[in-house]
């Protein structure tokens, strides 16, 4: 056994640190749904930059020491306040802020967000069902991104006016009526941030054989 420890230890320090990479400074996570529709689709792997905010011993939420600070508008994958499960979103607020949605339509710090109109597309839910979905560019201040809203669908369209406390995020997803996020399970505090994701790797259509989408290789989520 030492023997055969001693012949493959290059191997395992390889795995090792290979496992430090993954949990503590950079990762890549596929995503399974459309809550982030239309700007990640399923089938997407993106690259996930775990030291965008916080030095974390790895394997654990303990932060070490605090590398930057998460901006309104970023593109977010965090462990959900309810269960745990990895999620992928996008900061709406950030500590101070006071938010509020009224019909689908956000006010930050007391200013209505500009939505500008897009136009309508058909979507596909469940691999057969089609609906129609009102697309518009979600604009404040410097960020801005296009969000959408299914017809006929029932979700969390309305939430009073919120003040965020210190180290916590509310995040919210881009297809807005599709959507788990902090409208069900509540804000999201700092220690449960992963990282920022910052592009798509690699890209594949899960509805149609595994097709790959070689447009989406590469692509930058501030394009």
């Amino acid at each position: 056994m030492r023997n055969w420890l001693r012949d493959n230890r290059h191997f395992f320090a390889i795995l090792l640190l290979f496992g430090f990479v993954r949990t503590a400074v950079a990762d890549w996570n596929p995503v399974p749904s459309g809550s982030m529709r239309p700007t990640i689709l399923e089938g997407d792997v993106v690259f996930v930059n775990r030291l965008a905010y916080d030095l974390k011993l790895p394997l654990t939420d303990r932060i070490l020491a605090h590398l930057g600070e998460p901006r309104r508008g970023d593109i977010i994958t965090f462990s959900s306040p309810a269960d745990g499960t990895r999620l992928i979103k996008r900061i709406a607020a950030v500590p101070g802020d006071t938010i509020a949605m009224r019909g689908n339509r956000l006010t930050i710090n007391g200013a209505a967000i500009d939505y500008a109109p897009l136009g309508e597309v058909v979507e596909t839910l469940g691999g057969s069902r089609q609906v129609r979905a009102e697309r518009a560019r979600e604009t404040f201040g410097a960020d801005a991104h296009t969000v959408q809203w299914l017809q006929g669908a029932r979700s969390r369209s309305s939430f009073a006016p919120l003040t965020i406390p210190p180290d916590h995020y509310l995040m919210l997803g881009d297809n807005r009526d599709d959507s788990e996020d902090s409208r069900y399970f509540g804000l999201v505090p700092r220690e449960r941030l992963i990282g920022r994701a910052e592009r798509i790797l690699v890209s594949a259509d899960i509805e149609d054989r595994w097709q790959l989408r070689f447009d989406r290789f590469g692509r930058r989520f501030d394009d």
